[in-house]
């Protein structure tokens, strides 16, 4: 699904994020970056009966966002209504392997389509094509959103060189594993070059990026493999030609050697980046979800990064799980010894030092 040129005009929903059983893991992850930062909702609470009680950004970041987190879609509807903000959206915030509600999940959504709550789903199951799910929506007058359904074919595009046209300087986002904070990270960062003067685009490749609003946003893994190359490049050539930004960021997806999600390929070669930041998380041993498969190590992978590429990775922006507050800086420090490059932690201590990484490739820009 490619956004339109032109963002909607938002936000466009009050929404309750669906997170049963997931937040708080990797497979929270499309809730977790909607608590941290979107434009298309106002998001006022979040479900998940573990964590019922709490405050959502305490939870995921120990940082208040006044977003609590609610037992039940019932409990969620009642408190909006109470507190005259009326919910308008249920937006599924899981994100399970192979992109399947769980039954369970499934009747929460239908439970949420009887309380009259449009519905928007980034899985790779379809609301739409379910028949109950569309015979209630019809039924109480919602709307089913299936943000994952892949364009008519005759609306995509093939790769056609049309990259070269870009002067902005393009980063790439990478990660060493799958559900790693990529995304995050592209989003301070744009944030971060926009307070130190930048004009900066942000082009989104998953059903995340796009419910934050992404203006320039495509979903790869919805794509016939064909045109995964050219919806890249599009998408990136759209931004500059639509805004001039001084700098483009590509959100990574996958990882290079993730056994299920191999991405990266494709953005190397077709958004064909100038440099690369990598995501990495110091304390994961194993990809995300696949015990048994070691994660290679962080200079193997910056290697085969540079290698692909021909381009340098500039920087390293770590996810800081099982890491103890008060070490981060110290883990931070650590690789940026072992490696040679600029480590942070984007989430706790912004995006300034990954600017700075940044300015000697942006003044050869000017």
């Amino acid at each position: 699904m490619t956004m339109d040129k032109k963002n909607p005009q938002l936000p466009e929903g009050i929404a309750i994020l669906y997170c049963e059983g997931a937040f708080n893991t990797t497979y929270g992850k499309t809730a977790h970056g909607l608590i941290r930062f979107t434009q298309r909702y106002q998001v006022i609470s979040v479900v998940d009966s573990k964590y019922a009680g709490q405050d959502a950004g305490e939870v995921l970041d120990r940082k208040s966002k006044n977003i609590p987190v609610m037992g039940s879609v019932h409990e969620a509807v009642e408190a909006a209504r109470a507190a005259e903000t009326p919910a308008t959206h249920l937006v599924v915030g899981i994100a399970p392997d192979g992109g399947r509600l769980s039954p369970q999940a499934r009747q929460d959504v239908l439970s949420a389509i009887q309380l009259e709550l449009n519905i928007d789903c980034g899985l790779h199951q379809f609301l739409t094509k379910d028949p109950e799910m569309k015979r209630t929506a019809e039924q109480y007058n919602v709307h089913l959103r299936d943000i994952r359904k892949p364009p008519p074919r005759d609306k995509l595009h093939f790769f056609s060189g049309k990259i070269e046209e870009v002067k902005a300087l393009k980063i790439a986002v990478l990660g060493t594993d799958s559900a790693i904070g990529k995304r995050t990270t592209a989003w301070r960062m744009v944030q971060g070059l926009e307070d130190a003067g930048y004009r900066a685009e942000m082009i989104g490749t998953g059903q995340t990026a796009w419910m934050q609003g992404a203006k320039y946003c495509i979903i790869m893994d919805s794509l016939v493999n064909d045109f995964v190359s050219g919806e890249i490049e599009h998408a990136v050539w759209s931004a500059w030609n639509d805004t001039q930004p001084d700098v483009i960021v590509i959100e990574g997806q996958g990882s290079l050697m993730n056994p299920a999600y191999p991405g990266g390929f494709e953005i190397l070669a077709a958004g064909r980046p100038d440099v690369i930041i990598l995501q990495h998380a110091p304390m994961r041993k194993e990809y995300d979800g696949f015990p048994g498969y070691r994660l290679h190590p962080l200079g193997q992978q910056i290697e085969v990064v540079e290698m692909l590429s021909g381009k340098p990775v500039a920087a390293i922006t770590i996810n800081h799980e099982d890491i103890p507050r008060e070490k981060i800086p110290v883990v931070c420090d650590a690789l940026q010894q072992v490696t040679g490059l600029p480590t942070v932690d984007v989430l706790y201590n912004g995006a300034n030092q990954l600017v700075e990484a940044l300015k000697p490739y942006l003044e050869k820009r000017q």
